[in-house]
This record gives C-alpha cells, sequence and structure tokens, in this order.
C-alpha cells in the first residue's frame, strides 16, 4: 500500500471521525477504522515532520494510533473517572510522543508512545481522584497504581469494595516493598491515604442543620493548646503580680510618672499625661521626664524578666 492510498484521512478533517453529538461508543467505533500505518509508512511520516515541521504528517500518525489511547484508557476504569476524559488525556500523551518520535531510533511509534499515553493519563488520575494529590513521590507514584492488583493477588482476587477494606499483614507489606522498591514505611502510608476518602471540613448548604456535625465543630480550640494555655498564664502573672512588683522598686517620682503615663487612663479616653504636662508639674524639662521614663522601664524590665 502506497503511502498516499494508505489512508484518504489527513488532518485536514479531523472532525468527520467523531459523530455530530459527541457519542463516545461512536468515537471509539471510528477509531478503531482508521488504517494502522506500516512501518515504511511511519519513518516517512516521521522524517516529513521531523525536517519540515509537516503537521498533515503529524496528523496521520496521530489518528493512526488513536485506538492505542482507546485500549490503553481502558485499563484505568476502575478509578471511578469518565472514559472520555481518559481517553482525551491519553491523547494529549500521543500528540507529546509524536512531536517527539526519532524514527532513526528504529522504535515504532506505538512502542515509544505508549509511555506517553499513560504518563498523561496517570497525572490526569492523581490529580482529580481525590480534592488532595495521594502522591507525589516517585514511589508515591508506583504504589499508588500497583498496590490494589498486589493486594488481590496476596489476599486471593479481591472484589472492588473489599481491596481497600483489607490490610496487608507485615509479610505482605515486606513482599510489596520489594516487588516494587520501596520502604516498607512507604507501603503502609500509601495503604493508609487509599482507605480514607475525602471529608469536607464543613457541612455542605443541604445539610447545614443543628443535628449536622461536620469536622470543623470539633476541631481543637486553640485557646486550649497547652502552650496557648501557658503563654495566656505567663501574660496574666506579668499584668498582675509582676506589674505590682516591678513598680515596687521604683522611686515615687519614677513610679508616678510611669503610672501616668501608661497604667492610668482617664475617662474622656485621651490616654495618660504627656510628657509635657509632667515638666510643667516637676518644673523640668520633657526631655529630663522621658530620662526618668526610660531609666525605670530599665528598672521594670528586669524584675520582669525574673517574674517571667
Amino acid at each position: 500500500m502506497s503511502l498516499s492510498a494508505s489512508n484518504a484521512l489527513t488532518v485536514r478533517d479531523p472532525f468527520a471521525l467523531v459523530p455530530p453529538l459527541g457519542n463516545l461508543d461512536a468515537y471509539i467505533s471510528a477509531v478503531n477504522r482508521i488504517p494502522m500505518l506500516t512501518a515504511d509508512e511511519e519513518v516517512s511520516l516521521a522524517k516529513r515532520l521531523r525536517e519540515s515541521g509537516d503537521l498533515d504528517a503529524a496528523g496521520r500518525m496521530v489518528l493512526s494510533h488513536l485506538r492505542l489511547v482507546v485500549a490503553v484508557s481502558r485499563q484505568y476504569l476502575g478509578y471511578g473517572l469518565p472514559h472520555g476524559d481518559l481517553i482525551q488525556e491519553g491523547n494529549v500523551g500521543l500528540m507529546k510522543a509524536v512531536k517527539r518520535f526519532d524514527p532513526g531510533q528504529g522504535v515504532r511509534l506505538v512502542s515509544y508512545a505508549l509511555h506517553w499515553i499513560k504518563a498523561e493519563i496517570h497525572e490526569y488520575i492523581l490529580r482529580n481522584w481525590r480534592m488532595v494529590k495521594v502522591a507525589t513521590t516517585k514511589a508515591q507514584r508506583k504504589l499508588f497504581f500497583n498496590l490494589r492488583s498486589l493486594k488481590r493477588r496476596l489476599k486471593g482476587n479481591l472484589a472492588d469494595g473489599d481491596v481497600h477494606r483489607t490490610t496487608l499483614n507485615p509479610s505482605e507489606v515486606d513482599i510489596v516493598a520489594r516487588e516494587l522498591n520501596v520502604r516498607p514505611e512507604d507501603v503502609l502510608e500509601m495503604e493508609t491515604r487509599l482507605s480514607g476518602g475525602d471529608v469536607s471540613l464543613e457541612p455542605s448548604p443541604a445539610d447545614d442543620t443543628e443535628e449536622t456535625f461536620a469536622p470543623i465543630a470539633y476541631l481543637a480550640d486553640e485557646s486550649s493548646e497547652p502552650t496557648q494555655v501557658m503563654e495566656a498564664a505567663a501574660r496574666d502573672r506579668l499584668a498582675g503580680d509582676g506589674i505590682g512588683r516591678a513598680l515596687e522598686v521604683l522611686d515615687s517620682r519614677s513610679r508616678r510618672i510611669v503610672e501616668e503615663r501608661w497604667l492610668n487612663v482617664n475617662d474622656d479616653s485621651s490616654g495618660g499625661m504627656t510628657l509635657h504636662q509632667l515638666a510643667a508639674e516637676y518644673g523640668v524639662s520633657a526631655e529630663r521626664i522621658r530620662q526618668i521614663e526610660a531609666a525605670a522601664m530599665k528598672k521594670m524590665r528586669k524584675v520582669l524578666e525574673v517574674t517571667a
């Protein structure tokens, strides 16, 4: 079959594949009817893309491998995500593979694209399986996509509903860790993550009644946290007994200046006496009152440090 006659459908008519209403079954049926490329056709198209940026060549390479994406996406239906979305993400991976494909490496596009298709589907699943991403490191990703199948094998073909409810014993944890080359602690942590679910901190508007309790209702009160309690008690001591003992070490003039400046508040909420008011009363300059105040504060600070 010649290159020009092998596939009449080119990138100029991509929407001929998809029925008007976007029916998924019709799409899958259509892509399965697109002929696969021969090895020679694949090499020729890849060279045209790399050498001249021929988008028609890229389109034919993508279209001829859409059935591969459909086949791979079926392997991930157990995660509860829409099949159409899995196919869409896999198609993105296929396009990335076509863009980077080098025919000179002696590898068929179907083998090279498999990695890119799975990588995009994996990333989509990790982003959307839960509200909070459950796997970020390489070890966690390995466990996320393999732990359930390994658990089924070790436990004897468990049903989907029983996989999360059944825990691994220590010897089985070691087996999984060895097979996936991860730490046993990672296995236990991922098992805990997979067995849990998303829980909203606050009740939904439909459930927001007096009888409804959400986790936010029984979160710890910060005011009861031990360090907060200790800090509050220390502040109370300083504000009460501490200040009283600190004032006792001052002479009468220094004590009155501190009290009038910082501890006595007038009824009109205008604050204590100013430096100039105290200076006029004692017949000295405002700067002298400031110096007396600074020295008094220094003495009081030493007493408060001991009290704390």
